[in-house]
């Protein structure tokens, strides 16, 4: 995991390798190996993003994914310390079920969703990959999906064009 500068509004960006896929090309003179690489990249506060870079060297690739992770950012919809309602993505195979958590559950993941919701600042969520892949890129890729699907209760009120309810005053 590495920090930098360079973030929206000048945050610390929080980068980090999920999966190293090495691949090869069968040539005249032998193999040609390469590497894919997964990166998630976030704030840790509510923006994050992930990016595949492919190189011939892992470092090379790293730092390709991190460019396009930081292109590729959603910023997280949360009520509290968790998300606000219960949402699947989909992406190819791959079916990642998210869960709001009551404060100081955790998060309950692993591999690529448990990156991008650390990263993304969730810190109480209960989540379940229950598609038929267990592929790190498609998983990852269904998580963003998911979260690009969320709504604040707010949003939802405006988008029925209710007014939210104002606080009553004792």
């Amino acid at each position: 995991m590495r920090e930098h500068n360079g973030g929206p509004k000048g945050q610390e960006m929080i980068e980090r390798v999920v999966s190293i896929n090495r691949v090869s090309k069968v040539v005249k003179g032998g193999k040609r190996f390469k590497f894919s690489v997964l990166v998630v990249v976030g704030d840790g506060i509510q923006n994050v993003g992930i990016g595949i870079g492919k190189a011939r060297e892992i470092s090379e690739a790293v730092r390709k994914g991190i460019e396009k992770a930081k292109k590729n950012q959603v910023e997280l919809k949360r009520v509290g310390s968790s998300i606000p309602h219960d949402i699947v993505g989909h992406f190819g195979a791959a079916e990642v079920l998210l869960k709001p958590a009551a404060p100081g559950t955790g998060v309950i993941a692993g591999g690529a969703v448990r990156a991008i919701m650390e990263l993304g600042g969730v810190s109480d969520v209960l989540t379940k990959v229950i598609g038929r892949t267990s592929n790190p890129i498609n998983v990852a890729y269904a998580t963003m999906k998911a979260l690009k699907g969320l709504r604040t209760p707010a949003e939802v009120m405006r988008l029925r064009g209710k007014e939210a309810p104002q606080a009553q005053e004792a």
